[in-house]
Protein backbone atom coordinates (compact mmCIF):
# COMPACT_ATOMS: atom_id res chain seq x y z
CA UNK A 1 0.00 0.00 0.00
CA UNK A 2 1.40 3.19 -1.13
CA UNK A 3 1.10 6.84 0.90
CA UNK A 4 0.57 9.60 -1.45
CA UNK A 5 2.36 12.53 0.00
CA UNK A 6 -0.46 15.04 0.20
CA UNK A 7 -2.13 12.56 2.58
CA UNK A 8 1.22 12.80 5.20
CA UNK A 9 0.81 17.09 4.53
CA UNK A 10 -3.04 17.05 5.28
CA UNK A 11 -2.34 14.47 7.94
CA UNK A 12 0.41 17.09 9.72
CA UNK A 13 -1.89 19.79 9.25
CA UNK A 14 -4.73 18.35 10.85
CA UNK A 15 -2.71 17.00 13.77
CA UNK A 16 -0.92 20.39 14.48
CA UNK A 17 -4.55 21.79 14.79
CA UNK A 18 -5.47 19.16 17.15
CA UNK A 19 -1.91 19.77 19.07
CA UNK A 20 -1.92 23.21 19.45
CA UNK A 21 -4.15 25.63 21.09
CA UNK A 22 -3.61 29.84 21.50
CA UNK A 23 -5.26 32.56 23.20
CA UNK A 24 -3.87 35.63 22.98
CA UNK A 25 -3.88 38.42 25.83
CA UNK A 26 -3.72 41.79 23.96
CA UNK A 27 -0.78 44.03 25.99
CA UNK A 28 1.30 45.77 23.69
CA UNK A 29 4.02 46.91 25.36
CA UNK A 30 5.41 43.86 26.17
CA UNK A 31 3.79 41.70 23.61
CA UNK A 32 1.83 39.52 26.44
CA UNK A 33 0.79 36.38 24.67
CA UNK A 34 -0.49 33.03 26.45
CA UNK A 35 0.06 30.03 24.51
CA UNK A 36 -0.86 26.69 25.19
CA UNK A 37 1.02 23.53 24.04
CA UNK A 38 -1.38 19.83 23.97
CA UNK A 39 2.40 18.16 23.54
CA UNK A 40 5.65 18.81 24.81
CA UNK A 41 7.32 21.50 22.78
CA UNK A 42 11.12 21.98 22.48
CA UNK A 43 12.44 25.34 23.19
CA UNK A 44 16.52 26.60 22.90
CA UNK A 45 17.83 24.87 26.05
CA UNK A 46 14.97 22.36 27.06
CA UNK A 47 11.62 20.82 26.24
CA UNK A 48 8.72 22.46 27.70
CA UNK A 49 6.11 19.84 29.14
CA UNK A 50 2.54 20.09 27.76
CA UNK A 51 0.85 23.52 29.24
CA UNK A 52 0.09 27.12 28.52
CA UNK A 53 2.60 29.37 28.81
CA UNK A 54 3.07 33.36 28.78
CA UNK A 55 5.51 34.41 26.43
CA UNK A 56 6.46 38.25 26.62
CA UNK A 57 8.86 40.70 26.07
CA UNK A 58 11.79 40.58 28.61
CA UNK A 59 12.54 44.38 28.06
CA UNK A 60 9.84 46.19 25.55
CA UNK A 61 12.72 48.49 24.82
CA UNK A 62 14.89 45.30 24.22
CA UNK A 63 12.83 43.50 21.05
CA UNK A 64 15.64 40.19 21.22
CA UNK A 65 15.00 38.96 24.58
CA UNK A 66 11.62 36.93 25.11
CA UNK A 67 10.66 35.16 28.23
CA UNK A 68 8.50 32.11 28.91
CA UNK A 69 6.83 32.32 32.13
CA UNK A 70 4.00 30.08 33.37
CA UNK A 71 0.62 31.25 32.78
CA UNK A 72 0.43 33.34 35.66
CA UNK A 73 3.64 34.83 35.08
CA UNK A 74 4.84 34.37 38.75
CA UNK A 75 7.86 31.51 37.18
CA UNK A 76 10.59 32.18 34.80
CA UNK A 77 10.72 28.63 32.75
CA UNK A 78 13.66 30.50 29.87
CA UNK A 79 14.61 33.65 28.28
CA UNK A 80 15.84 34.06 25.61
CA UNK A 81 17.77 35.62 22.73
CA UNK A 82 16.17 36.18 19.36
CA UNK A 83 16.33 37.84 15.96
CA UNK A 84 14.00 39.44 14.21
CA UNK A 85 12.17 37.42 11.28
CA UNK A 86 9.51 38.79 9.05
CA UNK A 87 6.25 37.70 7.47
CA UNK A 88 3.91 37.96 4.01
CA UNK A 89 1.13 36.75 5.90
CA UNK A 90 -0.75 37.77 9.44
CA UNK A 91 -2.34 35.01 10.73
CA UNK A 92 -0.10 32.87 12.45
CA UNK A 93 1.08 33.97 15.84
CA UNK A 94 3.56 30.92 16.12
CA UNK A 95 5.43 28.49 13.68
CA UNK A 96 7.00 25.20 14.69
CA UNK A 97 9.26 22.54 13.14
CA UNK A 98 7.57 18.83 13.38
CA UNK A 99 9.72 16.10 13.44
CA UNK A 100 8.13 13.04 14.38
CA UNK A 101 9.10 10.12 15.52
CA UNK A 102 8.12 10.73 19.15
CA UNK A 103 10.38 13.84 19.68
CA UNK A 104 8.70 16.84 20.13
CA UNK A 105 8.15 19.45 17.63
CA UNK A 106 10.72 22.26 17.50
CA UNK A 107 9.37 26.30 18.19
CA UNK A 108 10.87 27.70 15.80
CA UNK A 109 9.02 31.87 15.63
CA UNK A 110 6.79 33.76 17.80
CA UNK A 111 4.66 36.22 16.50
CA UNK A 112 2.50 38.82 18.54
CA UNK A 113 -0.75 38.75 17.29
CA UNK A 114 -1.19 41.10 14.02
CA UNK A 115 2.59 41.66 13.81
CA UNK A 116 4.44 41.62 10.55
CA UNK A 117 7.72 41.35 12.55
CA UNK A 118 8.19 38.23 14.97
CA UNK A 119 10.90 36.51 17.05
CA UNK A 120 12.95 33.90 15.75
CA UNK A 121 14.22 31.33 18.22
CA UNK A 122 18.22 30.83 18.10
CA UNK A 123 19.59 27.05 18.50
CA UNK A 124 22.65 25.85 18.75
CA UNK A 125 24.53 23.87 15.48
CA UNK A 126 23.17 20.51 17.11
CA UNK A 127 20.23 21.12 16.55
CA UNK A 128 19.88 23.38 13.58
CA UNK A 129 21.27 20.08 11.87
CA UNK A 130 18.84 18.02 13.15
CA UNK A 131 16.06 19.79 11.90
CA UNK A 132 17.95 19.57 8.43
CA UNK A 133 17.77 15.63 8.60
CA UNK A 134 13.81 15.99 9.87
CA UNK A 135 13.18 18.00 7.14
CA UNK A 136 15.08 16.01 4.71
CA UNK A 137 13.35 12.54 6.17
CA UNK A 138 9.67 14.09 6.09
CA UNK A 139 9.34 17.44 4.04
CA UNK A 140 5.96 18.05 4.73
CA UNK A 141 5.99 18.18 8.47
CA UNK A 142 8.37 21.25 9.02
CA UNK A 143 6.94 24.88 9.61
CA UNK A 144 3.63 24.71 10.27
CA UNK A 145 2.29 28.11 11.56
CA UNK A 146 -0.67 27.63 13.80
CA UNK A 147 -2.86 30.12 12.84
CA UNK A 148 -5.54 32.93 14.40
CA UNK A 149 -8.83 30.65 13.43
CA UNK A 150 -6.90 27.56 15.41
CA UNK A 151 -7.15 30.45 18.40
CA UNK A 152 -8.88 28.94 21.48
CA UNK A 153 -9.82 32.37 22.21
CA UNK A 154 -8.93 35.67 23.39
CA UNK A 155 -8.67 37.31 26.77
Amino acid sequence: MKIHKSYIAIGMIVAFTLFFELAAHADEADQATEIAFSQPIQVPGQILPAGTYLFKLADPEDLNIVQILNQDGTHVYATLETIPTERRQVPGNIAVAGRGMGRPDILLRWFYPGDETGHEFVYSNRIRKQMAQDKQQNPAANQQPITDSEAAGSN
